[in-house]
């Protein structure tokens, strides 16, 4: 068994999630306060008692899952288990990597907290409220995707913002560009084309100035080389240098989200067991529709935690 771990992104969260955990496991409660101590917030109470439009909020929901995330891995070391020696590589979906990292050793745990919430409000910043949107275009391969984008840009920006799963490809950019590229998905046979409920449009040219501010951010912040290889979202393939990690970091604020890349090159490395740490299956699923005889586990309550690691540490 080869394992990589994955670490969910943004569209995972909901009101509730690491309370099981906090209220189980001391070592959990200690990530979730440490996280709240870093950002001067009590972050942990928009987790658990909402409103969900709090939670939503992109500055609020990067550091909160990071945070799911991490209390899950600490509870995973508490019982013995060393990422070092059980996994080959981690993988994060855009805001994951920094969990993924983190996890790894890579970055401590408050500056992921601090660096999420800059680049949760640099990113939502980036773009005035109703300039940007995103859309998801199912049934249509990746290259058809990127003609769509370029068809539909007109002057302005469209781009593959995520490239999930077969037939699951998000684009970016703005509105009239998105909504073109809607048009034109649905005329080459998508199978569905639709606006996404997103507070801005991620992953394509419009973040270059929250691009700017990460890299500001990052210049000054200590990055470690981690404990395994991460497989980083813009070049789908494995990172272990400090720098380079930095500059992936930032490339991946414009750049699009190579996942199902991502998810065939640690297949053809030989990884047939992928973990998801934190909140919710939506990594899961996507690695079932790319890799179908891979096994994939998440990890969300007490009882996912025993059950993973009898399984894993065999």
């Amino acid at each position: 068994m080869t394992i990589a771990f994955t670490f969910p992104g943004q569209g995972s969260q909901s009101v509730g999630m690491g309370k099981i955990l906090a209220d189980t496991y001391p070592e959990a409660k200690a990530v979730f306060d440490e996280v709240d101590e870093a950002l001067g917030q009590k972050l942990s109470e928009i987790m658990w008692t909402g409103p969900e439009d709090a939670l939503t909020l992109t500055a609020n929901a990067q550091p909160a899952l990071m945070a799911v995330s991490l209390a899950t891995m600490r509870v995973l070391e508490s019982k013995g288990f060393d990422l070092a020696a059980g996994v080959a590589y981690v993988a994060g979906h855009s805001l994951g990597e920094y969990s993924a990292l983190a996890a790894a050793g890579s970055l401590d745990l408050a500056t992921a907290a601090r660096l999420l919430r800059v680049r949760g409000d640099a990113m939502q910043n980036a773009v005035p409220v109703g300039q940007g949107a995103m859309a998801a275009l199912l049934g249509l391969d990746f290259d058809t995707v990127v003609q769509v984008a370029e068809a539909a840009a007109q002057g302005e920006v469209c781009q593959a913002a995520n490239d999930n799963a077969p037939g699951q490809v998000v684009v970016s950019g703005h509105v009239a560009a998105v909504e073109r590229a809607i048009e034109i998905a649905k005329a080459k046979g998508a199978r569905r084309a639709l606006l996404l409920p997103v507070s801005a449009p991620f992953h394509c040219a419009l973040m270059a100035p929250a691009a700017d501010k990460m890299a500001e951010a990052l210049a000054n912040a200590e990055v470690r080389s981690p404990a395994v290889p991460l497989v980083a979202n813009v070049v789908a393939g494995p990172v272990t240098d400090p720098d380079e990690i930095r500059g992936r970091l930032v490339e991946q604020v414009t750049g699009t989200v190579r996942w199902r890349e991502s998810i065939t090159w640690l297949a053809e490395n030989g990884v047939d067991t992928f973990v998801e740490i934190g909140t919710g299956k939506v990594l899961t699923g996507m690695v079932k529709r790319i890799h179908k005889d891979a096994t994939g586990l998440a990890v969300n309550t007490p009882e996912d935690i025993d059950a993973v690691l009898e399984k894993i540490s065999g």
